[in-house]
């Protein structure tokens, strides 16, 4: 690994850290031992992810560290994924109320090239209630566990909506 992943990984990993402990400091919002042990938390995370990252055969694109695609990940998650996940949330409170429901597992196929899209996908559509995706072909379809299977319908978009193109703008 690069020396930039590695400082990448240790500003990413101090950010999170800080925004975590904000608010007991003497030092804008942090005391000396929070921003030390910040220092510390960070290297060490970046050290270890520097050695699992090439063991586990995972190489770092360069280009998701495009400060674009952070902010289009960021609208992604607060704009079509929180409103389908407020969406999913009201229809099965709904369907456990009323009961009617029909589960059943159906296969996607998303187009997404890269494991990446393909992971945050299978993410987003298992934080979604009422579905959970169960498995991916080595094809990347992805089989879905769904609470309300219609064969009328086109699942594709009743289960993914568009995830998957604000998935492809972000990942490849």
């Amino acid at each position: 690994m690069t020396g930039a992943v590695l400082g990448i990984v240790f500003l990413f990993s101090m950010v999170i850290y800080l925004a975590l402990s904000a608010g007991s400091g003497s030092i804008i919002f942090w005391s000396i031992g929070e921003i030390a042990f910040g220092i510390l938390f960070a290297t060490i995370s970046a050290v270890i992810a520097c050695r699992i990252f090439p063991a586990l055969g995972l190489k770092p694109r360069v280009a998701l560290l495009n400060p674009k695609r952070w902010l289009l990940l960021l609208a992604y998650s607060f704009g079509p994924f929180l409103f389908h996940l407020t969406k999913a949330n009201l229809d099965v409170a709904y369907r456990v109320i009323t009961g009617k429901i029909r589960p059943g597992i159906v296969r996607i196929s998303p187009g997404l090239r890269t494991s990446i899209g393909i992971t945050m996908l299978a993410n987003s559509i298992t934080l979604t209630p009422g579905t959970l995706t169960v498995d991916i072909d080595e094809n990347k379809d992805l089989y879905v566990h769904w609470i309300n299977v219609d064969e009328e319908k086109d699942r594709m978009r009743e289960i993914c909506h568009s995830f998957p193109e604000w998935i492809r703008r972000v990942a490849e």
